[in-house]
């Protein structure tokens, strides 16, 4: 799966796209994440991407010529439907099941997704009117820019993805998956040494009765 970031800032992913499983999924040719720097797509001999808002208020808002021409040349690298998607709190809030659909647990896997990185007091509404066909939130709050958004968003679609993080079990029965239910939260883990410092794993953990520690699991799980 292929995730085209369009941001202000490409050295935000430096490290993202080197570290860990999001690393290792892209050396194995899993994923691949490519950063645009939109300043690239001004026409401003500043490379200004952004102005005073009509109407006045406070901060800037990002103009419509470079989003419109950075949106438009990676629309334009791959012959597909790719969705735009934007990061705004105006958008639908992310969850478990809306991240499966984009890794095609839930629905067909999407080949490419383009994601578009805001900053300041957000972008031109005529970008999303014309070009943005999702709007996603982290939550009611409010972040400097969607930078961190966008890694969270590739992070939770990419895991998914067939040989990301091995066995497909791993995510079968997690927090908010079908299996455990879409309000709970997963059951406790615990491992080596089965006493630590008077702290013990529970007993029921360690009996090898299957069927009582399915029984324990799914009654630690909770509502979220």
């Amino acid at each position: 799966m292929r995730f085209d970031i369009l941001t202000l800032f490409p050295e935000a992913f430096d490290s993202f796209r080197q570290t860990s499983i999001i690393g290792k999924a892209i050396d194995a040719g899993l994923i691949e994440v490519n950063t645009y720097d939109i300043r690239d797509f001004t026409e401003n001999k500043h490379r200004k991407v952004d102005d005073v808002p009509y109407g006045g208020g406070a901060g800037m808002v990002m103009m419509c010529q470079p989003l419109f021409s950075a949106i438009e040349h990676v629309k334009n690298l791959v012959d597909d439907k790719a969705p735009v998607i934007f990061f705004t709190a105006h958008g639908e809030t992310l969850n478990q099941e809306l991240i499966e659909s984009f890794s095609g647990l839930c629905s067909p896997l999407a080949a490419r997704c383009i994601l578009l990185c805001g900053h300041y007091e957000g972008i031109d509404q005529r970008v999303r009117d014309t070009l943005v066909d999702r709007e996603i939130s982290l939550g009611n709050f409010v972040l400097t820019g969607g930078e961190l958004p966008a890694q969270i968003f590739v992070d939770g679609v990419a895991r998914l993805l067939p040989g990301v993080i091995g066995k497909a079990e791993s995510h079968e029965e997690e927090s908010f998956s079908t299996r455990l239910g879409r309000d709970m939260v997963e059951y406790p883990h615990y491992t080596r040494p089965e006493d630590f410092q008077g702290l013990k794993v529970p007993p029921v953990l360690l009996s090898g009765h299957h069927a009582e520690i399915e029984k324990w699991r799914r009654s630690q799980c909770k509502k979220k």
